[in-house]
């Protein structure tokens, strides 16, 4: 498998435990267990995978792909079971990583403080996220790798810790790209539309878009939003226009990625900076 950036990863290591045969199965990992990084992982076909005894999802072809969260830690226990019984085990020690301190000023202060009201809607809110992104299925749409969404500058990272106004408040989960309202974003990947809402209290103008096998990206704080939910969308095609809706300081687009429950970086998985923004 190739995808962007993995070509600067080291492979994991592999340690093969054969129960039931002297054969053992292909078995390839790409990406490192890092807090925030992604593996995508080969097998034989019709194979079942576990991670720490839960079994996760793997495609018709032996695809599957595993998560690890900012705040992740220890070791995780990979095991991969052919037809025939053969059995792969992978012990995954998750490597820490240092995490900047962010502050953000200027915010509007209902944002950073939401009243009961605000709570409640914000409450509604985060359940249609979290339904967005409850799709299971076998598709790889991630297999063929990410590009960058955007073009502009980066001007926040995952894992940073927010100071807002002042306040010290939760981590960043995303990738911010900073670019004037207006300017176009893209889908990163292949991906089927999840959700598209125009005014979310937090994230203003958000898509969801789904990559498969649990994975999936979020886009924030959109001024337009340009597909609809159901509508299965390309690498490369436009989605959403960048804006500065919901909590934000300024026009930037906030790239997220989720593994079910783990959030994850997605700059891990393009190279480099995004483009250059066009000359004016």
């Amino acid at each position: 498998m190739s995808v962007n950036r993995m070509t600067r990863f080291v492979m994991a290591a592999l340690a093969v435990l054969c129960l039931s045969s002297t054969e053992t199965q292909a078995l390839e990992l790409d990406g490192e267990p890092v807090q925030g990084g992604l593996i995508f992982g080969s097998s034989a076909p019709g194979s079942r995978v576990f991670l720490d005894g839960n079994e996760i999802m793997v495609s018709p072809e032996g695809r599957f792909v595993l998560g690890f969260d900012r705040d992740e830690s220890g070791e995780r226990s990979l095991v991969v079971r052919d037809g025939a019984g053969n059995e792969e085990s992978v012990i995954l020690a998750v490597a820490p990583r240092e995490f900047a301190i962010e502050r953000v000023d200027g915010l509007p202060p209902r944002t950073v403080t939401p009243d009961p009201e605000a709570l409640e809607r914000i409450q509604a809110e985060a359940a249609l996220v979290s339904a967005a992104r409850a799709r299971r299925d076998a598709r790889t749409d991630y297999a063929r790798g990410f590009a960058w969404p955007a073009s502009g500058r980066i001007s926040g990272v995952y894992g940073s810790q927010r100071i807002l106004n002042g306040e010290p408040r939760r981590p960043h989960y995303g990738l911010d790209i900073a670019a004037p309202t207006g300017s176009p974003v893209y889908a990163p990947a292949d991906g089927v539309v999840t959700l598209v809402h125009a005014d979310m209290y937090f994230s203003g103008g958000t898509i969801v878009l789904d990559h498969g096998q649990g994975l999936s990206s979020t886009f924030l704080h959109l001024s337009r939003t340009l597909v609809e939910a159901g509508e299965t969308v390309r690498s490369g095609d436009l989605i959403a226009e960048i804006g500065a809706t919901g909590r934000a300081s300024g026009p930037h687009l906030d790239w997220r990625m989720n593994w079910l429950d783990r959030r994850v970086d997605p700059q891990l998985l393009v190279s480099g900076e995004p483009p250059a923004l066009p000359e004016p």
